[in-house]
């Protein structure tokens, strides 16, 4: 949610900034604006996209060598242009971009108010500023005025501020919201993340919660909000430029649902040997005692990653034999769940980022239990903040909705479901290196798969003007069919929903006519005749029927409207591939619709707020 651009050295800001900010679009916003230091403070913000701001300023002067952007994504205040970031302090001279919720933001704003200061803006962010004014009016050091006023504030933020009267500096703060530094020689980039970097520079540092820096042309200066100096850790990027490219793709979605044969291969590469049949996982190896004989794995995760993490539930527990519990991360810390030291935590999250899986994290961390993460954004915050963990290496996923993300994930689940059973002893060694051999080949059927996209394409046609859409499925088709509604209601706004097929007719049947398009995963597994009789159910009410289902299947052929053949695979690897055509209907249903299918609306990819 919201983005981050800052920029302080030798190069024309302007271009620098405004470029970052397109490559933050993927993160989900509703305006955009831009700072400039040329012979003052200038400020320049619109709602609208990126683009909107360019023709807005088309013939305004742009000049000047540090600056900052910030897209937003609606919180306190509807979207417009004055509650658009930046915001400026009372006198005009201060000007701050802020990701994040100050939550006391009224009762610091009705005290700030009672002195005398004016607002112009809905926003939490506005009060922030004002408040380093107010500070600041006291202390002739803007640095310690930003340290103080963030003592007294209630929240998470990722701020950059900038003073007329010390126009040669940017101050930069973070706690719960990320950010990112690129060092550069005489030069200074400050980002959301390092998509807008990579350009320029591959050394980072990744800023701490609770740390500030003062950033000039040539000297970085880091502290925490407790005054405490610092010493930051330079890590060099393994992401590539182009890696954020289209690459002649017309969406960034459809770019990503066919780098899965890549992606899922990278998952897996060094941590399967199929001949030896066996899983090796360094980041969670210190852990192998506890593995085996640990009682109960919960597992926390949001949205796409709480479905992959269903689909861990069934691996885990077919594999390994450990009780595992999915929970919603959003919900985990409000309703005091037990959680002790015996058990494993296992966070899931894309962007390692995610608000509520963090907070659900801490809470987990202090009643003891060993956290593990599944997370792909090497150096963000889950990774830092767990015991242990498994990266998915799926590479930047720009599109919003996660479809590259979910089968990294679900691999990465895989293998730690086998890993946990190899290390327990729950499988035979005969069956490990047959399941291993059978996995090496999932990226060669998931190739197969996508072959399928010019079919899809005309289904998509005959139910583009859908209201409603039902997906239903079995066993671990169940998770694929929660996938499979979300990603239809997230880019085409057509309300979905998924259930276990056998649920059906425990209320849902009620909504089925000839106007209800069904999609059934179908595939040969061992709930086959009971999804066979399901789908004969939605055949008397007239249903209209989609089948996901095994290549060469003929029964259900005959009985459905419509099918989409996948590769026969093992059952327990049936997400990996079911998954690929629901994604494709959903982009070909979303472009037929006339919906952006890269930044949905309302939608933001990285949830860094609660």
């Amino acid at each position: 949610m919201c983005g981050i651009v800052g920029y302080i050295g030798h190069r024309d800001a302007w271009d620098i900034v405004i470029k970052g900010l397109k490559r933050l679009e993927y993160r989900g916003y509703d305006s955009a604006g831009i700072a400039l230091m040329n012979g003052g403070l200038k400020i320049h913000k619109k709602a609208g996209k990126v683009s909107d701001l360019e023709a807005h300023t088309l013939h305004e002067d742009r000049s000047g060598t540090t600056g900052m952007g910030h897209t937003r994504w609606a919180t306190h205040g509807a979207p417009s242009d004055r509650n658009s970031h930046p915001h400026r302090s009372g006198d005009g001279k201060l000007s701050i971009i802020h990701n994040g919720i100050i939550e006391n933001y009224s009762v610091i704003k009705e005290a700030l108010q009672a002195k005398g200061h004016v607002f112009s803006s809905d926003t939490d962010t506005e009060v922030l500023i004002h408040l380093i004014e107010d500070i600041h009016s006291d202390t002739t050091d803007l640095l310690e005025a930003v340290r103080l006023a963030l003592n007294e504030v209630i929240g998470a933020y990722a701020i950059v501020i900038m003073s007329q009267d010390s126009p040669d500096q940017l101050i930069a703060a973070r706690k719960g919201s990320p950010m990112v530094i690129g060092v550069g020689e005489g030069e200074y980039f400050i980002a959301s993340d390092a998509t807008p970097i990579v350009e320029y520079t591959k050394n980072v540092i990744y800023l701490k919660d609770s740390q500030i820096a003062l950033v000039k042309r040539d000297e970085l200066v880091v502290k925490t909000i407790d005054n405490i100096i610092q010493t930051p850790y330079i890590q060099e990027l393994s992401l590539q430029l182009e890696m954020l490219e289209k690459g002649g793709f017309e969406h960034f979605m459809l770019k990503e649902i066919y780098e899965q044969p890549r992606s899922v291969r990278d998952c897996m590469r060094g941590r399967i040997y199929p001949n030896e049949g066996k899983v090796q996982l360094g980041g969670i190896k210190d852990y192998a005692d506890k593995l085996k004989n640990v009682e109960r794995i919960v597992v926390i995760a949001c949205g796409t990653s709480w479905h992959a993490g269903l689909v861990g539930e069934y691996l885990i527990e077919e594999y390994a034999r450990i009780p595992v519990e999915v929970e919603y991360a959003s919900e985990f810390r409000y309703r005091n769940p037990i959680i002790s030291e015996k058990d494993i935590v296992i966070a899931i999250s894309q962007s390692g980022e995610t608000a509520d899986t963090m907070a659900a994290i801490e809470l987990a961390k202090e009643r003891g239990a060993t956290i593990f993460g599944i997370c792909n954004v090497v150096g963000s915050s889950i990774p830092r903040i767990t015991d242990a963990g498994v990266y998915t290496h799926a590479g930047p996923e720009i599109g919003v909705a996660s479809t590259k993300a979910f089968t990294a994930q679900v691999t990465v689940l895989t293998l730690m479901a086998l890993y946990m059973a190899q290390q327990r002893g729950t499988i035979k060694q005969s069956d490990l290196v047959s399941m291993l051999t059978e996995l090496d080949e999932i990226p060669s059927l998931i190739e197969q798969a996508l072959k399928s996209d010019e079919k899809i394409a005309e289904i998509a046609e005959k139910f583009k003007d859908s209201s409603n859409c039902l997906f239903l499925g079995r066993g671990s088709g169940f998770p694929v069919a929660l996938e499979g509604a979300l990603k239809l209601k997230e880019i085409s706004y057509i309300h979905a929903e998924g259930y276990p097929a056998a649920e059906m007719k425990h209320g849902p049947i009620a909504l089925i006519d000839e106007d209800m398009p069904v999609v059934f995963i179908a595939t040969k597994n061992s709930s086959y005749e009971k999804v066979i009789s399901n789908i004969q159910e939605v055949k008397a009410r007239k249903g209209k029927v989609i089948a996901i289902v095994t290549e060469g299947d003929k029964t259900v052929k005959e009985m459905v409207d419509y099918t989409i053949e996948i590769p026969a695979c093992n059952e327990a690897y049936l997400p990996l591939l079911a998954t690929i055509p629901l994604q494709l209907l959903s982009y070909h249903i979303a472009v037929l619709r006339g919906c952006n299918v890269d930044q949905p609306r309302n939608l933001a990819k990285s949830v860094t707020v609660e």
